[in-house]
């Protein structure tokens, strides 16, 4: 049986204070801008992290992307995803 996932459905994430999403017209891609420099989302994460406002559980989440993307299923790679992004400290899970 895979382990639990760090976050769950009721979980409100939102980007950690450290950096800026935005959409970078030169990159043609979402990036997550910090002192240092950038970090170039994927479209997948772009579309995920964009989603991220501190108020919408990733229950909400999940629906909205399901949504937009009928064709797919996202349920276990959104939660691969913020599994990492809370790892690396890009977002915070917000209980």
């Amino acid at each position: 049986m895979p382990p639990e996932p760090r976050l769950s459905l009721g979980d409100v994430p939102r980007i950690s204070h450290h950096f800026r999403l935005q959409f970078e017209p030169a990159q043609s891609a979402w990036v997550l801008l910090y002192p240092e420099g950038m970090i170039k989302l994927s479209d997948s994460a772009g579309e995920i992290m964009k989603r991220m406002d501190g108020s919408t559980s990733v229950e909400t989440l999940l629906r909205d992307l399901e949504a937009a993307f009928p064709d797919v299923r996202l349920r276990d790679d959104v939660f691969d995803f913020l599994e990492v992004a809370d790892e690396r400290g890009w977002i915070l899970p917000g209980r």
